[in-house]
């Protein structure tokens, strides 16, 4: 088995000693108390617990104790931002990128362990040398693919494993990209675990009229019967040949978007399938820059022969290929290519999701764009900070199919809790502060808080959120009784009872009379307390808008010719959702145009 090249820049140098780093530090004439203090700061996930060892007015020690940051994504920063800090005796280390708020929490928990040892975090801002500033190499390959995340590791294990070249190069400092920090889960229609789990009747046509339907009849149909011919065979190959592994035992979801179950969630989530991919570009043997973002097309004669990259330590790679892919995702987090509706919204996606690929396209070879008016919005937030958000639909799903209810500030339910997240969205931007509140007695709870750490909200987090008890956002909420806890979310107590026991006169008839529950989802009355209300806020990261391809995945210029050289796969591509993407979609069609970009690639002599 071939085993993959890893280039990551990183800050370090060992060669470098503490004394030669000193200038440019701030002298500090205060002793500080030898001795090993410990600090909790917030990082991405919630909690970050560090342990800096002070000796000699030096840091000589930074252990991180304990954390719940994304597995993979924060890796590098748990590791190489404690060495910076001791090697450089500095509390400005390099950001990782893809982990900036692991960075930050680290960071901040030293600079609190200088203060408590009595000293100034100021005498310790050196900076950390550019050291590879000035270096090029230039490398030569068959294929260059730009971006780390679903679509691009994909393509470049069919690529390689098609008997390609291949140079992936990515910006932050792990693969894995959105698939990673996403729901987890993907459209498995035509595949052989939707068949082994009792659909046998789901058709790319049936699949094709549910997107339409959920996109608003604005999908680029071309590439929607490319998705929905193709999605079946892609994960079959993806269980058998990277050895993906889908939950099977969870089942197929029922969600409203869809005419036939084929929604299916990877086992481990999206940081398990994102560790599998990583581990199998790796086997494939293709060339992994790590921390190196793309910068400029190479363009001879209107082809793309390559890339221009660097380093964030300064170094300049030129990649001739025979093609590119731009793989490198949307642009979620670029309030310039936002349409409108988007900056008013959360944000729970990516940091690094900027479109740098789609304007380096623009900008390079005249790439024409499509569909860049839509986003795709969830009504499942949760309002973290200002203008961010985390997703609770990991704990929704099981909840609001049992006895979970969704109410407005007036107390009242207005929608269907198992409607699509479409038609949830479309109430939820109705309703006075577009908020909707989720409602659980002790047991639902119970579950809930279990189901969210992959999306941010560890337990711990959840459960200081709850004893702010609605004094701050989020607005999270408990009381022995429901008026109690609709007290503090500052809704009315008593309709929201009258709600309740509206509802459990619903499940023992096994009719919704106002909003048509499904019978299946009417089995468990609201129980016990103590109870507790959750915010639900509009959020959104993913994008729907992006570059025009044809049918090969080619990238279009604006006057409508393909551009040689140039494809595209992921998210990055304009069109295929329309004006919205239903569940378990965007991942679906990431991995599927990785393959099918590799195998349009490979045919062509």
């Amino acid at each position: 088995m071939k085993q993959a090249k890893i280039i990551m820049a990183v800050a370090l140098s060992l060669s470098l000693t503490a004394c030669n780093l000193s200038s440019g530090s701030k002298k500090s004439d205060v002793k500080m108390k030898d001795g090993t203090y410990t600090s909790v700061q917030e990082g991405h996930n919630g909690s970050v617990k560090v342990e800096t060892t002070i000796s000699e007015n030096k840091i000589t020690d930074v252990k991180v104790l304990e954390n719940s940051e994304t597995e993979g994504l924060a890796t590098p920063a748990l590791t190489q931002v404690p060495e910076q800090i001791v090697e450089y005796q500095t509390v400005q280390p390099d950001v990782v990128s893809g982990a900036t708020y692991t960075t930050v929490a680290i960071t901040a928990a030293v600079k609190d362990a200088v203060k408590q040892a009595g000293g100034d975090p100021d005498a310790f801002k050196n900076n950390i040398p550019n050291q590879d500033k000035g270096k090029k190499e230039s490398l030569e390959t068959d294929v260059v693919v730009v971006g780390g995340g679903g679509a691009g590791m994909v393509a470049t294990s069919r690529l390689e494993q098609l008997g390609k070249k291949v140079i992936i190069v990515e910006k932050t400092s792990s693969l894995g990209g959105t698939i990673r920090v996403s729901g987890g889960n993907q459209v498995v229609q035509g595949s052989e675990a939707q068949k082994k789990l009792g659909v046998t009747d789901d058709s790319a046509d049936s699949m094709k009229e549910d997107f339409l339907k959920n996109g608003g009849n604005l999908n680029d149909t071309e590439l929607l019967d490319i998705y929905s011919a193709n999605v079946g065979q892609t994960t079959d190959w993806l269980m058998s040949d990277l050895h993906v592994s889908y939950n099977e035992e969870a089942g197929l979801h029922k969600l409203a978007e869809y005419s036939k179950n084929r929604e299916l969630a990877y086992q481990g989530g999206g940081s398990g399938v994102a560790k599998v991919l990583a581990q199998a570009v790796e086997d494939s043997g293709a060339q992994v820059l790590l921390n190196t973002t793309v910068k400029e097309l190479i363009v001879e004669n209107g082809t793309v022969v390559g890339v221009k990259a660097v380093t964030n330590l300064g170094k300049e790679y030129t990649i001739k290929a025979k093609q590119v892919v731009l793989a490198s995702g949307g642009y979620g987090n670029n309030a310039d290519l936002l349409p409108a509706i988007a900056k008013e919204g959360l944000f729970y996606g990516l940091d690094s999701s900027m479109g740098e690929g789609l304007e380096m396209a623009k900008r390079d070879v005249n790439a024409n764009t499509t569909h860049m008016e839509y986003i795709k919005e969830y009504p499942n937030g949760v309002e973290t900070s200002p203008k961010h958000a985390k997703s609770t639909i990991a704990g929704n799903i099981p909840i609001l199919s049992s006895n979970g209810i969704l109410v407005n500030q007036d107390g009242k339910r207005v929608v269907n809790e198992k409607a699509s997240n479409h038609d949830i969205l479309n109430v939820l931007q109705q309703q006075k502060n577009q908020t909707l509140y989720l409602v659980m007695d002790a047991a639902s709870f119970a579950v809930w808080k279990t189901k969210l750490k992959n999306a941010g909200l560890t337990e711990e987090t959840i459960d200081q959120y709850v004893a702010n008890n609605g004094s701050t956002e989020p607005i999270f909420t408990s009381g022995k009784t429901l008026e109690e806890a609709a007290k503090a979310a500052k809704i009315d107590g008593k309709a929201l009872q009258e709600t309740v026991d509206k509802f459990n006169g619903y499940v023992a008839a096994g009719v919704d009379e106002d909003f048509q529950r499904n019978p299946d989802y009417l089995k468990t009355p609201i129980g016990d307390g103590p109870y507790y209300i959750v915010e639900q806020k509009a959020r959104y990261a993913s994008t729907m808008g992006g570059l025009d391809v044809n049918s090969n995945l080619q990238v279009m210029n604006k006057d409508g010719k393909p551009i040689e050289g140039l494809y595209a796969a992921g998210e990055i591509i304009g069109g295929v959702m329309g004006s919205d993407s239903p569940s378990g979609a965007n991942n679906g069609w990431a991995v599927t145009s990785g393959k099918y970009v590799a195998e349009k690639i490979a045919e062509q002599k």
